[in-house]
């Protein structure tokens, strides 16, 4: 990883949980999958048991297709021959998509929520259809290991294609931020608590839970949580502290557990996602479940920027975005819109895969078109448009994305950079 530090600048990642349906899933229990799918077709209906919600019909704005409605029509983008120059230190290796289609390319920067308690079906049809190339396992489940890895590999199925292995991600941190649990699951403690434990007995700890997601069949969790809380405004803090996601109350805390934790799941062969950069510290509100959530503290060379990092330093595999405004780096945009704040991440060197919070749902950004999330987050930089609580948006942000890498030459570069990393981040999967 190259590593670079102009003066005055620093990095970004995020992503929230709690009591709410985001990308980082929250506490609130939701059924398990008690029937698994079949082999996905086109026209096959989901396998769920009775009373399994359906996928939300949340419109996706003015001007956009309806949620569910396949990428829009034109003939796929021709192949592009011919070599692609050798990267310079620091940028993607572009040659790892050289040839693929803008279709393809688009697929693999948007990751989709797959329900573990159903439906199921939407989200193949979504795999097959618009080649996403990730899922991120999305509620609650006690049904234990082989369920998972059956619905895992159903999605797999569904994926099958030359490209790329498909990113299958969840969040597994601990306490109440646990979404696998049962018979093959350990039963994590909280990331508080975690911090009670000594690093090289919490790696190994990790190294435990982070084969139990690999037998499972899930290669990313969207963990440790790297956000510094002040310990006196914990019990204020909704997205974190409330729930004692944070490694202790000091940087030098959070740095040696968090750090172990992720060493311990890249031991068992998992990547992780060290979040919610540059941090949720010092909110009160939840992204997930309200709108205007602000931090006008958390600048680009304070404390909470420096223990991402420490994180990035270590070799964290992704960074998450926040979704946060942070009015002293960028008051004008949520973190993971604006490229001030997504560009600390590189300032910090960071050249691997940088990930959105959750984009379908999260309160903090409905007033802006879901297709319009898609772009302004990758036009930011953002290599990984997450939709996990709403997966129904999905084809909305995908059509967005394609339509507008088509018509503007610059945005589709940004498309090729994003899916180049993508494809380096699963090198090792």
């Amino acid at each position: 990883m190259t590593r670079f530090r102009p003066l005055g600048l620093v990095a970004a990642a995020v992503l929230t949980v709690a009591t709410l349906a985001t990308g980082c899933s929250g506490p609130t229990a939701e059924p398990d999958p008690t029937a698994l799918p079949g082999p996905a077709r086109s026209n096959a209906q989901p396998s769920v048991s009775p009373g399994t919600p359906s996928p939300s019909g949340t419109p996706s704005g003015p001007g956009e297709p309806s949620p569910g409605t396949p990428t829009a029509g034109a003939s796929p983008s021709p192949r592009t021959p011919g070599p692609t120059p050798v990267p310079t230190a620091g940028e993607p290796d572009l040659s790892l998509v050289d040839g693929w289609t803008l279709e393809e390319k688009v697929g693999q920067i948007v990751m989709v929520g797959l329900p573990v308690a159903g439906p199921f079906q939407p989200t193949f049809d979504m795999l097959r259809d618009q080649k996403i190339g990730g899922v991120f396992l999305h509620g609650r489940t006690t049904a234990g290991r082989q369920p998972v890895k059956n619905l895992v590999d159903a999605a797999v199925g569904a994926a099958a294609q030359e490209r790329e292995p498909l990113f299958v991600a969840t969040d597994q941190e601990g306490g109440a931020v646990q979404v696998l649990r049962g018979r093959g699951f350990s039963d994590i403690p909280s990331a508080l608590d975690q911090a009670e434990l000594t690093a090289p007995d919490l790696r190994e700890r990790s190294r435990t839970w982070g084969a139990e997601l690999a037998a499972a069949g899930v290669n990313l969790n969207l963990a440790p949580v790297l956000d510094l809380v002040p310990q006196a405004g914990a019990s204020s803090n909704a997205p974190v502290g409330v729930f004692g996601r944070n490694y202790g109350y000091t940087a030098e805390s959070v740095i040696t557990h968090g750090n172990a934790f992720a060493a311990g799941q890249h031991d068992a062969g998992v990547q992780t996602s060290i979040k919610h950069f540059p941090g949720l510290g010092r909110v009160t509100g939840n992204t997930d479940d309200a709108a205007g959530v602000t931090d006008t503290v958390t600048g680009p060379d304070d404390p909470s920027v420096d223990v991402f990092d420490a994180g990035i330093e270590e070799g964290s595999g992704l960074v998450m975005m926040s979704s946060a405004i942070y009015t002293r780096i960028d008051p004008d945009s949520p973190a993971v819109f604006s490229p001030a704040v997504v560009g600390l991440v590189r300032e910090l060197g960071f050249d691997g895969a940088i990930i959105s919070d959750d984009l379908s749902a999260a309160v903090q950004v409905q007033s802006v078109p879901a297709g319009t999330r898609a772009v302004r987050a990758v036009d930011a930089g953002v290599d990984i448009v997450l939709a996990s609580a709403r997966p129904s948006v999905a084809p909305a942000m995908v059509d967005a994305l394609v339509r507008t890498a088509r018509d503007d030459p610059d945005f589709a570069a940004k498309v090729d950079a994003a899916a180049a990393r993508v494809v380096a981040a699963k090198a090792d999967l």
